[in-house]
């Protein structure tokens, strides 16, 4: 079992920044794509953005130009740095990451951290 341990969430004004991180834990064999998705009230759960272990991203039209994804492998975690942040961003924000087990992926869930982008 893999764990994921994500930080950093809070409460920031409009244009403000935050930096979300997520760290993977456990019975690791080779993390491979780890992403950020996130769900406000009322919405479906969305992909924020992606990166594979070669540092290929992927990112959602909403936050292209605003938020960055980057990757430690060494210490198998993810951040998420995100600027300009809007009211639109607020949501709870979820790291997921796909183990490679040598014959198959397994998917894992953190628990999510809030973010709420306010005056």
């Amino acid at each position: 079992q893999v764990q994921l341990v994500e930080s950093g969430g809070g409460l920031v004004q409009p244009g403000g920044s935050l930096r979300l991180s997520c760290a993977a834990s456990g019975s690791i064999f080779s993390i491979n794509v780890m992403s950020w998705y996130r769900q406000a009230p009322g919405k479906e759960r969305e992909l924020v953005a992606s990166i594979g272990s070669g540092g290929s991203t992927n990112y959602g039209d909403s936050v292209k130009g605003r938020f960055t994804i980057s990757r430690d492998n060494p210490k198998n975690t993810v951040y998420l740095q995100m600027n300009s942040l809007k009211p639109e961003d607020t949501a709870v924000y979820y790291c997921h990451a796909y183990d490679w087990d040598g014959s198959k992926y397994a998917g894992y869930w953190g628990q999510g951290t809030q973010v709420t982008v306010s005056s």
